[in-house]
This record gives structure tokens, C-alpha cells and sequence, in this order.
């Protein structure tokens, strides 16, 4: 499946992206128990109307979700309009919706550092021995369409095409062999950096050239686990106002999914809904002769294949 969050009449609401549509997941399940002969308050206690609840919730949710999907489609296959018990639909136009970042809030958003090969090259780097860790926080999530603001405080802004791994249950020493198990799917992230005051200000601070307001882009929905065979041979790419500046594949990754579970579970409970950015590949804008730094007006689109196309404007600072 590939959960989204969206925002219809103001009111925010998880759903599944099938076909350019949304199906409304918790109105949906509903519309499925009540067919059944169950009371409204039971379905949706079932299926909650929360990402994070509703990751939280486990095995149990996501069969619900699948449960949600069917019925919709069955409805539709014999000719009905799939609406729930007051009449409204459960199948929405992506038009008539805003799209938000699938996870608003997370717990935790790990982010690794020279993670690609070719990115460790084009800059002269070692290939790191262990996984190189910094941190986002919740203040940098914005979801698809949002604008990416410029801080008056820099003037070198960059971007990072990245995969994201999201845990869905919570992982504690987990071995590389049974990492994949605490994962609950994939997303797209832009790791948006202040340059100058990641790599200048004070001779660097990491944290805070990478976690300004809406530095951390995530989207357009999760894709579940089960239709991403293999994260470590996916195409990922970046493009800036057309142009494509990334173009390269997981399979260029240092250290693979597994292992960065793996790696951050041995200090750390991993919890439903955090978000592990794994690295981005040669071509950032930093790295270019002449450099390329983000201005007001421009357009990013990040991709990961399988996964969907992340766009953002970009928009100076108030």
C-alpha cells in the first residue's frame, strides 16, 4: 500500500494513494464493519485515524487498511459508489485533498552522513568505517507542495535527495538478518542544509545548519514494505527547476537498510514512526563547480524509484 496524510475541509486524515485517487482508510474500514453488522465506535477503534497511531497499532491496522482497500474496490467493481454511513465518499480525487507528510510528528529522525559511494568520491572522503549520525526534528517536516523557506540566516542552501526508512515496531539490538522485520515501509526525503552554517559557523555545526524550519521535505506517502522488494537497488534521483543534478541507486549506499537499523537499535529503541534518512548521492549543490545554492522561486523534485516524486518550491524567509 502507500499511506498518505491528507487534509480535506480542514479536517487531517490518513487514507491509501490507488490510482491517482484516496481512499479515506478509517471511513472506509468503517463502511466495511458496518456492512458486516458492527457497531461504528469498534471499526474505528480498529483502524485509527493517525500515521503514528495507526503504525503503532501494528500487523492488526494494516490488515485493516488492506480490509478498507478491498471493500472500496468491491463496491466499485459491481457499479456502487463507495460512501460511508452518512453518505460521504470514501474514494477522494488527489485534486480535492492536500497532501501533508506522511508522518507529521516523528519521534526521531536519524540521518546519516556519507552514505554513498559515489558521494564519498566526488568529495575526497574515506569511505567511513561505521555509519555517520546527525539528527532533524519534527519542526523540519513539511509534506509534497509545501515551500522550503530560505532562513534569512543563510545564504548557501542545499538539497539532498534522500530514501527514508520508516520503523514500524519498536527495534531494540536487532540483527542485520532480522532488521527488515521492524520496518514498516519507505519514503522519500529532501535533507535540506544551510551550508554556511553546517560546515562554517563555529568550524561546523551539523545539527543546526540541518534543522531550520521545513528542512526535511517527506513524501508524497509510505510505501509499505511489501512493494519495495529489495531498498538496496533503487533509483534515486534529483531534479532542480528541470534539471537533473542527482542520478544514481541505493545499490551505491555504504551501509545498506539493514545495517543502519541494525547499527542504530544496538544504542537506541527504534519506535513506530521514526524516520532513518540514509545518506544522498553525488550531485549536491555544494559539491558543483560553481556551486549551486537554492533561491526563491525555484523548484525541487526528489524521486525514489518506486516511491514517488517529492516536489517543493522554495521560499525566502518572511
Amino acid at each position: 500500500m502507500k499511506l498518505v496524510t491528507f487534509e480535506r475541509h480542514g479536517k487531517r486524515s490518513i487514507g491509501a494513494l490507488v490510482e491517482n485517487q484516496i481512499v479515506a482508510l478509517s471511513a472506509a474500514f468503517d463502511a466495511h464493519r458496518r456492512s458486516q453488522g458492527a457497531a461504528s465506535a469498534s471499526a474505528r477503534s480498529e483502524l485509527p485515524n493517525d500515521m503514528l497511531e495507526f503504525l503503532a497499532a501494528g500487523e492488526a491496522a494494516m490488515e485493516s487498511a488492506r480490509l478498507a482497500v478491498l471493500f472500496v474496490q468491491t463496491q466499485s467493481s459491481q457499479g456502487r459508489a463507495p460512501t460511508g454511513p452518512g453518505g460521504e465518499p470514501l474514494v477522494l480525487p488527489l485534486e480535492e485533498v492536500r497532501l501533508l507528510a506522511p508522518i507529521l510528528h516523528p519521534g526521531k529522525i536519524l540521518c546519516i552522513g556519507l552514505n554513498y559511494r559515489d558521494h564519498a568520491a566526488e568529495i575526497n572522503m574515506k569511505v567511513p568505517e561505521r555509519p555517520l549520525l546527525f539528527s532533524k526534528y519534527a519542526n523540519t517536516v513539511v509534506g509534497p507542495g509545501a515551500s522550503v523557506v530560505l532562513p534569512r540566516i543563510s545564504h548557501k542552501v542545499d538539497f539532498e535527495a534522500e530514501l527514508a526508512v520508516v520503523i514500524g515496531k519498536p527495534a531494540k539490538w536487532v540483527s542485520e538478518a532480522g532488521a527488515l522485520e521492524y520496518v514498516a515501509g519507505y519514503t522519500v526525503m529532501n535533507d535540506v542544509s544551510a551550508r554556511d552554517l553546517q560546515l562554517e559557523l563555529g568550524g561546523g555545526q551539523w545539527v543546526w545548519g540541518k534543522t531550520m524550519d521545513s528542512f526535511a521535505p517527506l513524501g508524497p506517502a509510505l510505501v509499505t514494505k511489501d512493494e519495495v522488494p529489495d531498498p538496496g537497488d533503487l533509483d534515486i534521483a534529483f531534479r532542480l527547476n528541470g534539471q537533473t543534478m542527482q542520478d544514481s541507486n541505493t545499490r551505491n549506499l555504504i551501509f545498506g537498510v539493514p545495517a543502519l537499523v541494525s547499527f542504530l537499535s544496538q544504542g537506541m529503541t527504534l519506535e513506530p514512526g521514526d524516520v532513518i534518512a540514509t545518506g544522498t548521492p553525488a550531485g549536491v549543490g555544494h559539491n558543483r563547480v560553481p556551486r549551486v545554492y537554492l533561491k526563491p522561486g525555484d523548484v525541487m523534485a526528489a524521486e525514489v524509484e518506486g516511491l514517488g516524486v517529492l516536489e517543493n518550491p522554495v521560499a525566502a524567509e518572511d
